[in-house]
This record gives C-alpha cells, sequence and structure tokens, in this order.
C-alpha cells in the first residue's frame, strides 16, 4: 500500500511541482502565450526518463497499475492546477495544450508500464 501512495501522490505531485515551478519562470518570460508547449516538448521525455528509472527495478507490474497511476496523477494535476493557476493567479487556463498534457500525463506511465513488460517478458537470447 506504501508503494502505491509513493508512486501516485508521491511522484505524481513530485513531477507536477517541477513543472508548475518552470511554468512560473516562463510565465513571466517572453514566452508565456506558448509555455505550455514548451514545457510539453521539454517535459514529456524527462518524465519518460524519471518514470522509466522510477519502474525498471521492480518485478513486472500489471498493467491496470500503471493505469491507476495515469489516473491518479491526471488528477492531481487537474485538482493543482485549478488551485494554483486558474485560482491563485485568475488565469484562463484550459487550452489545447493542456489537454493535451493531461493526456500525457496519463499515456506516459502506462507506456513505460507496456515497455517495461513487453521487455520483461522477452526470454533470453531473443531479440524481441
Amino acid at each position: 500500500m506504501m508503494q502505491l501512495v509513493k508512486d501516485t501522490a508521491g511522484l505524481g505531485m513530485a513531477l507536477w511541482l517541477i513543472g508548475y515551478l518552470a511554468s512560473l519562470v516562463l510565465f513571466f518570460s517572453p514566452y508565456a502565450g506558448i509555455m505550455g508547449w514548451i514545457l510539453i516538448a521539454v517535459f514529456t521525455p524527462v518524465t519518460i526518463a524519471i518514470v522509466w528509472w522510477w519502474f525498471r527495478k521492480r518485478e513486472r507490474i500489471p498493467l491496470p497499475y500503471y493505469a491507476g497511476v495515469g489516473v491518479a496523477w491526471v488528477l492531481i494535476a487537474i485538482v493543482l492546477d485549478y488551485l494554483f493557476i486558474v485560482m491563485l493567479f485568475q488565469e484562463h487556463y484550459y487550452e489545447t495544450d493542456v489537454f493535451v498534457y493531461y493526456t500525457v500525463t496519463f499515456l506516459i506511465p502506462v507506456g513505460v508500464g507496456l515497455y517495461l513488460n513487453r521487455s520483461r517478458n522477452v526470454p533470453a537470447g531473443d531479440p524481441g
């Protein structure tokens, strides 16, 4: 149970906080109008790497677990975005880039889980 909390709330909030802090920097720059796309382009590969590193040493985890992690991360992002962007800054926030971000937030743990599970199923000596 503790590992589930770390995987969902712990890692989900940490990843959200990294993106949030980066968005604050971009918010006060000339790139504020496109910061969502910049964050997606920069942090998608970073997040994939972090999630792969986080789950890589574990035994095979069922795909529904990864999907649950993705759902939890999206819910965390929605709630924290609303509280700390929409409410705090009175910002119009929900544009296309935000919905792409929520979709990617769900798909990253699912995609990493699929990759890890597939790589763990390949017998030794079989190129896959």
